[in-house]
């Protein structure tokens, strides 16, 4: 199956995965299951191409998107950096700059690239 090009065949794509999951894993052949595989992966390319998210060109952006993808607050954040959470707060809100102990603890704790980290300090 090609890619879904427009909005329209993109949501004909998407009835067809729904109609092929509401059968259930069970009761699903092992063409189907290959069709759904296929349709998925379609579908997934009309998604990223319509709603491209762009990367975070900040420091503070990146570990707030570290955060959201780790569902972490910021209190949990604070404990997982070994900070306080007054500091993780200043430093999110531009009030006080990333010190070296910050930067070292977001590179290792939440694999934020260190080129990415030093460019963005």
């Amino acid at each position: 199956m090609n890619t879904a090009v427009n909005e329209t065949e993109y949501n004909q794509l998407m009835g067809k995965i729904d109609a092929l999951m509401a059968k259930g894993s069970q009761n699903i052949s092992k063409q189907e299951l290959e069709e759904l595989r296929i349709m998925a992966l379609s579908a997934q390319a009309y998604e990223q191409s319509k709603y491209a998210i762009e990367a975070p060109t900040t420091l503070v952006g990146m570990v707030e998107m570290k955060m959201f993808e780790m569902k972490l607050n910021q209190k949990e954040l604070a404990e997982m950096l070994n900070i306080s959470t007054a500091k993780l707060s200043l430093i999110i809100n531009g009030k006080q700059k990333a010190d070296v102990s910050f930067l070292k603890a977001v590179h290792k704790k939440l694999n934020i690239d260190a080129g990415f980290v030093l460019e963005h300090a």
